[in-house]
This record gives structure tokens, sequence and C-alpha cells, in this order.
């Protein structure tokens, strides 16, 4: 019953709202563990920073073996539009995250960029990167 009570984060390790944005998150968390072999330890959900003088959450962040982000997702409902806008506000996040990779999902589409090699932008990839391919 999406929309209705609660539904099990493993990465916060509690019971959360289930919303449709929430499938989309926990959906997910399962497609990084199972496709592309990231260990749920090097994950987190609802990460909060500070960009300027404004606080973001970043819906799920995966990090290196330093501790360093590698990779921000930006999910979205299933009904929302994955447009620039959405691209832009997790290219916005990376102002402070500095990640390599960045995923856009609704669920239904995902989009995957990797910061170019020379660190001015990203370029659109298309497969999904191994945990390996992230933190290198």
């Amino acid at each position: 019953m999406t929309g209705y009570g609660t539904i099990w984060d493993p990465l916060r390790r509690k019971y959360v709202a289930h919303t449709p944005e929430e499938d989309v998150r926990q959906w997910f968390i399962i497609q990084l563990r199972q496709l592309m072999g990231v260990p749920e330890h090097m994950m987190m959900s609802e990460v909060g920073f500070v960009l300027g003088k404004k606080k973001f959450r970043a819906d799920i962040i995966v990090y290196g073996r330093d501790t360093a982000p590698a990779a921000v997702v930006e999910c979205k409902r299933p009904d929302v539009r994955l447009d620039n806008s959405v691209l832009d506000q997790a290219v916005r996040y990376n102002m402070v995250l500095n990640v390599r990779y960045i995923f856009i999902t609704n669920g239904v589409n995902t989009f995957v960029c990797r910061r170019k090699d020379d660190g001015q932008g990203y370029v659109p990839v298309s497969s999904l990167p191994s945990y390996e391919d992230m933190v290198k």
C-alpha cells in the first residue's frame, strides 16, 4: 500500500514513511547492491549537507573505501519526469560532494553521468558502473 504506513530503510536502520519516492529509493538501494556490487555499509540515505547557507539532503550517497563520496543518487516519484532540472539538482549537490558518478532515477527511467577526466562537467554513460568503477 504505497503512501501508507512505513517501510524499512536498511541504510538508516529504521522504518520511514512509505511514499512513492521512498519506494524508488529502496528499489535503487537494491540495484546498487545487487547490480553494481555496492556494499550496504558503503551507502547512506537522506544525507544532509550545506551548500552556501541552504540545507540539502541527498537521497543516496555511495562512499569509497576512503570514506569520500563516490556517487550521488537523486530519486523522484515514478510520475516525475527526469529532465534537466532534476540533473541540475544533482549537479548542484556535487558542488559539495565532488563525486565521480551522478544517478537520477524515478524507478521507471534511470540516467547515469560520469565526471569528465578533466573534472569539468559530466558525460552520460550507457551502462551501470560497478562499485569498483565508482571508486577508481
